[in-house]
Formats: structure tokens, sequence, C-alpha cells
């Protein structure tokens, strides 16, 4: 089942999913997931972690952080944020699988 951990910061989720394996870094493009370059289907990753980060006063501070495994065993991480980024990221999170 896919885990859903509160941290104080962004950075300290993302040094635990490198502990954990989760090494390359994965960004939003257009109706795809796009890392070192290539462009790969949102329905070809599961998410394993979820680590949520609220800011303290400013909503803009919030962000996602997503633990992700593409399937040909490529692990890494996805940070998505609140506010008109979201949609985009809404999208395309909707198309991922989430591992049960």
């Amino acid at each position: 089942m896919t885990r859903i951990v509160y941290y104080a910061t962004v950075s300290e989720a993302l040094r635990q999913l490198k502990e954990k394996g989760f090494d390359a870094d994965f960004n939003l493009g257009n109706n795809c997931i796009v890392c070192d370059g290539g462009s790969f289907s949102p329905k070809d990753f599961e998410i394993l972690e979820v680590y949520r980060y609220e800011g303290q006063t400013d909503p803009a501070d919030e962000a996602t952080v997503y633990g992700i495994e593409s399937s040909t065993g490529i692990k890494g991480v996805l940070v998505t944020g609140y506010g008109a980024a979201a949609d985009l990221s809404g999208e395309i999170l909707t198309k991922l699988s989430i591992l049960r």
C-alpha cells in the first residue's frame, strides 16, 4: 500500500527517498514525465510513496513529493506544487498507478 508521510521540509523527504534508492529526478512535461531528456507516459509508472510538505504560512509553499518507479525499474522522485501548476500535475498524476 502507498504510504503518505508528512515531513517538515521537502529536502527531508528527498533525502529519505534517495536513501531508499529513488535516484532519478523526474519532472512533469506536456502530458508526460520527463527525465534526462527522455519523455515517458505516466501509465508506465507506479507511485510507491507520497510525502506531503505543508508551508507554515504560505499555501504556495506546499508541495507533494512522490517516490515513483517506471515499468523498467527506474526509481526516482517527482515533486509537485499547488496553485496553477497543480492543475497540470493533477491530470498527469491521475494517469499514474498507485501501488496497493
